[in-house]
């Protein structure tokens, strides 16, 4: 147990955010957000957030000054998107330190912190551990935004007596995601009976259900003094490549389309598969959605939305 009480949520009205919101209220902490946008998929989750633009630094008096943890997801998420706008990316470090700023400012200094596989950079070993970070590896201005974003949280940590986890999510999906993400684009392209193109004929991620990437967060809620100074991988430790998400979701939604094969887009990876024997045993995390089952569980929540 942890005397975690109340917790700040950022990005509260993303997919992870909605998710996660919902799951922590249900378990019983009192929980507040905060988001540039409202949410358009739960009105509990609506109610207790804060429209707010975290670039703002005026934007911090807008916050509750009693909260216990703040979980920081809020981020421009979409890497190939930064390389065409690296301001998107300057964003992302003006909210970090903005947050940061606003933690040290609590008598509770806790935080985790959302990171993502993308630090890790293109690596040669079929799994990925949690030290194989580097900053040689950033790809993208978004890598960069995250990779400076776990130099910060260490600072804090070094600097300001601030009690932090880092967690690097990969290829998060499922309910919430109306997003240009490569499944709801997926879906929407078979619903509209239209071509996908994949970028890069090998590309293979680590995709996430989003209801496992929450019980790997809320593992380290109700497990942070114990875990507080580390870094875990959420993910599920197995590969699937974009070919196969996009037969997936064609199995599911019986249509049949044609796949076009493109170049690989700058800063993006060609392949992460995640070690999450670390989240295993600190977290006693396993996640519970394999990929075509979470493809079938997305297509069934994006089809919902029209009825």
């Amino acid at each position: 147990m942890t005397d975690i009480k109340k917790i700040l949520v950022t990005g509260s009205n993303g997919t992870i955010g909605t998710a996660l919101c919902e799951r922590l209220m249900e378990s019983g902490y009192e929980v507040c957000g905060v988001d540039r946008v409202r949410n358009r998929w739960s009105e509990k989750v609506d109610a207790c957030t804060v429209i707010a633009d975290l670039c703002d630094e005026n934007s911090l008096k807008e916050l509750p000054t009693d909260v216990d943890l703040v979980i920081h997801l809020a981020a421009n998420a979409r890497v190939y998107l930064s390389v065409l706008d690296p301001n998107l990316a300057k964003e992302n470090l003006l909210q970090n330190f903005h947050i940061l700023e606003y933690i040290r400012s609590l008598s509770s200094k806790r935080i985790v912190f959302a990171s993502s596989r993308e630090v890790y950079g293109p690596q040669d070993v079929a799994q990925v551990s949690e030290d194989r970070a580097t900053i040689h590896g950033a790809e993208s201005p978004y890598t960069a935004s995250k990779t400076a974003g776990e130099a910060f949280i260490a600072a804090y940590e070094a600097s300001y007596d601030v009690e932090a986890v880092t967690v690097r999510f990969s290829n998060v999906y499922g309910k919430y995601d109306e997003s240009e993400r490569v499944v709801p684009l997926f879906i929407r392209k078979c619903l509209n009976s239209e071509a996908m193109t994949i970028f890069g004929a090998e590309k293979t991620y680590d995709f996430t259900y989003v209801d496992d990437a929450v019980s790997g967060v809320l593992a380290i809620v109700q497990k942070f003094p114990q875990v507080k100074g580390e870094i875990f991988n959420l993910a599920t430790g197995r590969g699937t490549s974009i070919g196969q998400v996009a037969k997936y979701l064609q199995e599911v939604m019986n249509v049949e389309l044609p796949i076009a094969i493109e170049e690989n887009r700058r800063g993006e990876l060609m392949r992460y598969v995640a070690d999450i024997s670390k989240a295993r045993e600190l977290l006693g995390y396993e996640p519970q959605v394999d990929v075509r089952e979470g493809m079938r569980r997305a297509v069934e929540w994006y089809k919902s939305l029209s009825k």
